[in-house]
């Protein structure tokens, strides 16, 4: 069986069982353990399935059972956890992913006895405080992975580093071990969750031993449902650690969001989750986190802006940069504090850089992902070709740092401190960061500690600014940087392929059923998320908020905002429908007066587009763009000479406006004003033409009488099939035609005649013979070859 055919059944067998539909899922069930040689289930499903016949039996014969409801709901689950241990045994006899071969690999090396495991863990730090005196007695249990780098490495003096990096790095393969026996472990047992939990809530082991655990939790939990889990994760939501708190949060959401549909069989979980969000500062926090998974939607999109935009113009600078701020002073004395006059002339070759640069940097700060694409290619180093070092916090003291650097040289242990502490960089990217400084030239560390430093503490006095003005600032930072770690490794891990990538979720966890029903008791929450969604273009997810919202509290605002959405996305008759209810509010009548129009427009009613526009022109007659719009609409109704008086008075109050030049020019074509027509076009030649103003003038010359220069216009406006690059292919005119037609390169010439056949009515009414229209067609074609 392979894993796409499997997938395929599992998706079956649950839905099934989620939509009550419990015959089908048996008959799943029997035919995959028949199949498979999976006997060893089969007295379980029997018995189920025996249990299941009976509540049919004594349903139809009306038989009345006080407590069949909570049968049914138990059986239900039961067969859920019956569905999830056949599709893992068929995953642990079947998966090539990398996930089961290591799996498969641990069964070799098993963790026997969870509580023996977790002694022999803390005796290493017990250890090292005897070996230290007690100095670091205060230090393993509370510290945050940021700032926790007083880890000893196993009490060594400098310059004993192999025998000290020995112990540590054994200790390090331990506590991999556990993550994995976590990751791995299916249902726990009572004895395994108590052990999990002591693990977990240590006082010993350092806090970035304790997160990395907390994802292992989450990933098992990923693979294979347990309440339990979900209970481990909630104790660790209330943890005073953000590292561990905000990773246990955006566990317990991806959990909600996966198992959604069983969820209401769980009333355990929907309980301590509603007494959790009870607490203003953990919704705070499950804000945060939705937040930054709808950020996280726009990574690839803002890492192309970066690779357009940005990039390019760092290229036009840096060939002048090393001489224009004098590198070399700086690195000899240090950064100046006050800014460099010569700063400015480096960009007078590229203006927008620096309003691009400010762009990205406050894009940083939100929290948008902007060195995605910079880090993407440090990830070929050894340390990430192990599942589990993706999702290992950063501390300074990590053995696999140790084995690398030589960390008895005061610059790279410097710069190592320094980058730990580095607020806006995700725990991968640090790890890429470190490895890359054997890389470095020597001369350049003391720079690169600087200027990281100034950075770093800036940032530090932002964010405790920020702080004092937003509790809980700090939390989202870290939940951040963790989302950005785990996109790091969905989307960059080389075995990717092998995981479900949650970041191609929707994430619309408004429309889940039990977070969405808790969540829409907190308006303003929803709120916020659905502005989030808007302003972040995301049209869809917003307007489904915005419409719930609006049944709870009418408003012309969001009446307005739906319609919007509707119109980003295309359908014009639901927009329009949005806006016409927001007219009865008293919001900005004119801007929605001009979105009726524009919808009505699209629709393909000028008639009722125009009534609107004239309202506008009532309240604003100097609206050049609205004079612009009746002019259209009365083109569209075949109005020609109004519309063409519509076009002059734009031309009069902006005679700058180059673009009222071509609607005047067809409105005196189709009016017979064939000279005023032949004027506009050639000022529109002369300047740069579209393909429509060739054709335009063409048709003009032809009503003049002039054949020879009509075939020669629509000749210019044809790029012959040899033709690989005409000059009319890279025309910069991109407006376009009264009918809104492309005018920004050569037409084909099956084009120019769908083109042509649709003039063809405006030509006979200007008095061409309809007889010459075939031996004219004909003549262009010769010219063409």
């Amino acid at each position: 069986m392979t894993e796409r055919e499997l997938k395929k059944k599992e998706a079956s067998l649950l839905s099934s069982v989620a939509s009550f539909k419990l015959k089908p899922a048996f008959d799943i069930i029997e035919n995959l353990i028949s199949e498979h040689g999976l006997g060893i289930y089969y007295d379980e499903y029997r018995n189920i399935e025996e249990t299941y016949r009976f509540i049919l039996k004594y349903t139809v014969e009306g038989t009345k059972d006080p407590e069949r409801e909570q049968v049914y709901r138990k059986l239900i689950v039961s067969v859920f956890e019956l569905a999830d241990k056949i599709t893992e045994a068929l995953r642990m006899k079947f998966s090539s992913s990398a996930g089961y071969e290591k799996k498969r690999s641990l069964l070799k090396m098993p963790v026997n006895n969870t509580a023996e495991y977790l002694s022999e863990l803390e005796d290493y730090y017990l250890h090292e405080r005897e070996a230290s005196g007690g100095k670091n007695k205060e230090t393993h249990g509370s510290p945050s992975a940021e700032t926790d780098s007083t880890f000893s490495r196993s009490g060594t003096e400098a310059g004993e580093k192999y025998p000290g990096e020995s112990i540590a790095f054994e200790h390090l393969k331990k506590i991999s071990k556990l993550f994995y026996h976590i990751w791995f472990t299916d249902n726990l047992s009572s004895e395994e969750a108590k052990q999990w939990r002591k693990i977990l809530l240590s006082t010993v082991l350092p806090v970035y031993y304790k997160a990395y655990m907390t994802t292992a939790v989450t990933l098992s939990l990923q693979r294979f449902f347990d309440q339990e889990k979900f209970m481990i994760l909630f104790d660790l939501c209330e943890s005073e650690e953000p590292e561990i708190s905000q990773r246990a949060l955006t566990g317990m959401l991806t959990g909600f969001y996966m198992y959604d549909r069983r969820l209401t069989c769980y009333p355990e979980i929907s309980g301590r989750f509603r007494i959790l969000f009870e607490n203003p500062g953990f919704r705070r926090s499950i804000e945060h986190i939705i937040i930054q998974f709808i950020r996280s939607k726009d990574t690839e999109k803002l890492q192309k802006r970066i690779r357009d935009e940005l990039l390019p113009e760092m290229i036009k600078i840096s060939p002048h940069l090393k001489n224009k701020i004098n590198l070399d002073s700086l690195m000899e004395e240090g950064l100046p504090e006050e800014r460099n006059p010569d700063w400015e002339d480096i960009f007078k070759d590229s203006p927008g850089f620096l309003n691009k640069m400010e762009e990205f940097s406050e894009m940083q700060m939100k929290g948008d992902d902007v060195f995605m694409g910079s880090f993407s290619m440090l990830k070929s180093f050894p340390f990430f070709n192990e599942m589990s070092n993706w999702f290992m916090p950063f501390f300074p003291d990590n053995p696999e740092i140790d084995q690398l650097l030589n960390m008895s040289d005061d610059a790279e242990k410097k710069l190592v401190d320094i980058i730990g502490k580095v607020p806006v960089l995700c725990n991968s990217d640090k790890y890429s960061l470190c490895f890359s400084i054997n890389r470095l030239p020597k001369e350049n560390l003391k720079f690169m500690s600087q200027a990281m430093k100034a950075e770093t503490e800036q940032m530090d006095e932002i964010k405790e600014d920020e702080e004092l003005t937003d509790p809980g600032k700090k939390k989202s930072f870290v939940s951040n940087r963790y989302i950005q770690d785990l996109y790091r490794f969905y989307k960059l891990f080389p075995r990717k392929k092998d995981f479900e990538d949650i970041f191609n979720w929707r994430l619309d966890f408004h429309n889940k059923k039990l977070f969405g029903a808790v969540i829409k008791e907190h308006p303003k929450m929803l709120r916020n998320i659905a502005e989030y969604y808007f302003a972040k273009e995301h049209y869809e997810e917003a307007s489904e908020i915005f419409k719930y919202l609006v049944e709870v509290e009418k408003s012309g605002e969001l009446y307005q905002k739906i319609a919007w959405c509707h119109q980003k996305t295309g359908s014009f008759k639901t927009a329009l429908e949005y806006y016409l209810k927001a007219e009865l509010y008293d919001v900005n009548r004119q801007w929605n007066n001009k979105k009726i129009a524009f919808c009505y427009r699209n629709l393909k009613n000028p008639g009722k587009a125009l009534e609107y526009y004239k309202a506008i022109e009532n309240e604003n007659p100097d609206d050049l763009g609205n004079q612009l719009n009746i002019g259209h609409c009365l083109l569209e109704l075949n109005r020609f000479d109004e519309a063409l008086q519509c076009y002059f008075k734009v031309e009069y109050l902006a005679p700058g406006n180059k673009k009222v030049w071509r609607p005047i020019a067809w409105c005196s074509f189709l009016t017979g004003k064939l000279e005023q027509a032949e004027k506009y076009l050639m000022k529109l030649l002369e300047d740069e033409p579209g393909k429509h103003d060739l054709v335009n003038m063409g048709h003009v010359q032809w009503s003049l009488g002039n054949r020879k220069s009509a075939l020669d216009y629509y000749r210019k406006s044809i790029k012959k099939q040899t033709e690989k690059n005409t000059p009319g292919d890279n025309l910069k005119d991109s407006s376009k035609t009264a009918g809104g037609r492309d005018d920004t390169r050569q037409f084909t010439e099956k084009e120019f005649m769908e083109v042509f056949e649709e003039d063809l009515p405006h030509l006979m009414n200007q008095g061409i013979d309809k007889n010459e229209i075939p031996i004219m067609l004909d003549h262009l074609r010769y010219l063409l070859e």
